[in-house]
C-alpha cells in the first residue's frame, strides 16, 4: 500500500506540473495587485477567512480572488497548474510540494495545532485502541498532514500500513460514510472530527504526541513574487491583521467560522481551541518540517529531504510587521 501511495503521488504531481502556468497580473498606478489564493474551508482557515471576510486584502491594495477547497493537495494542484499565486495546505503537502521544484517557497505558518487531527469511530463501537482498527478501513485523504500523521501513529503502534485497509476520501464525505458503516474509522483535520461527533462519531485517539506541531503553510509561486515581492509582503500583513482581529474579536469569529463550516457555534469554538493561530516561521516550524520531511523520505514518499533554508524563506514575513 504504501508504494501505491508513493506511486500516486507522482503521478499527481507529474500530472500538474504539466499545467500550462498563468501568473497574477502586476497592478498598474492606482490599480490593487491581483493576486489568486487557494485555501482550505476548514477551522484552521481562520486568518484566510477573515482576511477575505472582514476586507483586510483589500486594505492593503490586492484584489485577492479566493479559491477554496476542501484539502491542501487541491491547494497544491492549484498552484502546480498555474491556478493560483499563493497556496495554504498542510506541512505534508507542503514538504510533497517544495520537494517536487524549487518554485515553490514556504514564506509563513498561519496556524498549527499538534491535537486537530483525530481519528473518529462510531459512538457505539467498541474500539478502544489504535491496534483494534487491525484489518479495519479507515478513511483518509492520501497526500494530507492527516495521511502523514495517520502513518507516523500506525508506526508508533507497530502497525504495518498493510494490516489496515485505508481507503482514500475527501472530507466531506467522512462523516456519512462512517455512520452508514462503510467505514471503520475516518482520521481527519476540524472541522471533519466535530462535525462527525455532531452526527454521533466520537474521537479515538487524537494524532497528537508525534512531534509535529502540523502547521498549515502559505506557499507563494516565485515566478508570480520574485519581481514583485512588494505584494507577497502585503498578503501576509493583511493575514497579520486578520490574526488580530481574530484574538480581539473572538465571539464574532467564532459566528464567521461557524456559518463557514456549518457547525454549531460551540463546537466551532471547541474545534477552534485545537489551533493555535500566529503567523510564524520559527525554527520550531522549521524543525517541525524537518522532522515531517525525514519521515516521508522514510515512507519513501519523496526521494530527499528539502533545504528549508532555501525551501523556507522568512524574509517576506519579516518585511510585514505591524506598526
Amino acid at each position: 500500500m504504501k508504494m501505491g501511495f508513493r506511486n500516486g503521488i507522482v503521478l499527481w504531481f507529474m500530472a500538474v506540473l504539466t499545467g500550462i502556468a498563468a501568473t497574477g497580473g502586476t497592478a498598474g498606478a492606482g490599480e490593487s495587485a491581483s493576486v489568486r489564493f487557494a485555501f482550505q474551508d476548514r477551522i484552521g482557515s481562520v486568518m484566510p477567512i477573515v482576511a477575505v471576510s472582514k476586507g483586510f486584502f483589500a486594505g492593503e491594495g490586492l484584489a485577492v480572488k479566493p479559491l477554496r477547497f476542501s484539502s491542501g493537495p487541491a491547494c497544491a494542484e492549484a498552484l502546480y497548474s498555474g491556478a493560483a499565486d499563493i497556496g495554504a495546505m498542510g506541512d505534508t503537502t507542503a514538504v510533497i510540494t517544495v520537494a517536487r521544484s524549487p518554485r515553490f517557497t514556504i514564506v509563513a505558518s498561519h496556524a498549527t495545532g499538534e491535537h486537530r487531527h483525530r481519528i473518529m469511530i462510531h459512538g457505539d463501537s467498541g474500539f478502544t485502541r489504535l491496534d483494534d482498527l487491525t484489518g479495519r478501513r479507515i478513511g483518509v485523504k492520501k497526500g494530507t498532514s492527516t495521511y502523514g500523521g495517520l502513518l507516523a501513529a500506525l508506526e508508533r503502534a507497530k502497525l504495518s500500513q498493510s494490516m489496515v485497509q485505508i481507503v482514500d476520501l475527501t472530507p466531506p464525505i467522512m462523516s456519512d460514510a462512517l455512520m452508514a458503516g462503510s467505514l471503520d474509522a475516518f482520521a481527519a483535520s476540524e472541522p471533519t472530527p466535530s462535525v462527525a461527533e455532531q452526527k454521533g462519531a466520537r474521537e479515538l485517539i487524537t494524532l497528537g504526541g508525534l512531534g509535529n506541531l502540523y502547521p498549515i503553510l502559505i506557499l507563494a509561486n516565485q515566478d508570480r513574487f520574485s519581481a514583485d515581492a512588494d505584494v507577497l509582503i502585503r498578503f501576509l500583513r493583511a493575514l497579520r491583521r486578520a490574526g488580530v482581529y481574530a484574538a480581539e474579536h473572538p465571539d464574532e469569529t467564532v459566528a464567521l467560522m461557524a456559518v463557514e463550516t456549518g457547525l454549531q457555534a460551540d463546537t466551532t469554538r471547541k474545534a477552534m481551541a485545537r489551533h493555535d493561530y500566529q503567523l510564524r516561521l520559527d525554527q520550531a516550524i522549521r524543525a517541525s518540517l524537518a522532522a515531517t520531511a525525514g519521515f516521508l523520505k522514510h515512507q519513501q514518499i519523496i526521494d530527499h529531504v528539502p533545504d528549508f533554508n532555501v525551501s523556507a524563506d522568512s524574509e517576506y514575513l519579516d518585511a510585514c510587521r505591524l506598526p
